[in-house]
């Protein structure tokens, strides 16, 4: 893909996964293996709430053609289909699940020096039309997205943004749910933290004057481990220590607190991913 300002999807992406990425009170296993031919096996059991469900999902690569496809314990299937390269920054992506016959849907992305698009179409009678566009520069870019219901004639999603990239640092202002909420977030690397970073997130929802206060950190403590941690302002509490047992291998311990109300029971998590 091309140098340019992105996809919209992309802003404030460093910032939200310093804050939510391996959070977790569930328990995962997850195994993947992979091939010299191009084709990945990834297995996963997942324990939430007491019950337990499980996947498997399969990724097969040939030149410029990518397959997944994916089933689960509840018997879905699903399968996507992507082509790169069929312009030196464009992609298309094919994608439906089973048994639900109106989930497909065909998304058409491209990437230029100056501007980046996506459009995805529902396969379905009366689709809904998912569509966003950006201009601007690495540094510093704009862009919108939105979403148009074609059975109602109305417009489900508008959002609109600005995402500034520095090699230090990232920040975004994005403008959510129809102008009814506001996210404004900050991340800086430091090396203080042995390449770790500090990030600060603030949303707020107009319609109930509620605001949220996020800051969060993660820190290097060696080459195979990291440790984050972050807090509102309403007193939750996260933290997470991962470390590399073997390249690409990961064990994750996870916790979350209520510093408000201590008396409740913290939630713990625990994930286990292996690669051979």
């Amino acid at each position: 893909m091309s140098e340019g300002p992105g996809l919209f999807s992309d802003f404030g992406k460093k910032a939200k996964d310093l804050l939510n990425k391996d959070y977790t009170s569930d328990q995962k296993f997850t195994v993947s293996s992979s091939t010299f031919t191009g084709l990945v096996l990834v297995s996963n059991i997942v324990n939430k709430g007491g019950l337990s469900f499980g996947e498997v999902a399969t990724q097969y690569k040939h030149k410029n053609a990518i397959i997944d496809f994916k089933l689960d314990t509840g018997s879905n299937i699903s399968t996507t289909f992507t082509i790169t390269d069929s312009h030196p920054s464009a992609k298309m992506v094919a994608s439906f699940k089973l048994p639900d016959s109106n989930s497909g849907k065909l998304e058409f992305q491209y990437l230029h020096e100056h501007a980046a698009m996506t459009t995805a179409v529902g396969l379905k009678k009366l689709p809904t039309v998912d569509f966003s566009a950006t201009i601007g520069t690495p540094g510093i870019a704009f862009g919108a997205e939105a979403s148009y219901m074609t059975s109602s004639g109305e417009f489900t999603k508008y959002n609109a943004g600005v995402n500034m990239t520095k090699p230090d640092s990232n920040a975004s202002v994005i403008l959510a749910d129809k102008g009814d909420s506001l996210k404004v977030s900050y991340l800086h690397y430091l090396n203080q933290l042995n390449g770790g970073a500090v990030v600060g997130e603030i949303a707020r929802k107009f319609s109930t004057n509620e605001n949220t206060l996020t800051v969060g950190c993660s820190y290097l403590v060696d080459q195979h481990t990291l440790v984050k941690a972050k807090l509102n302002n309403h007193g939750h509490l996260g933290a997470i220590v991962q470390h590399e047992l073997r390249p690409k291998s990961f064990v994750t311990v996870s916790g979350a607190f209520d510093t408000k109300a201590l008396e409740k029971t913290p939630k713990f998590g625990l994930a286990l991913s292996l690669k051979p």
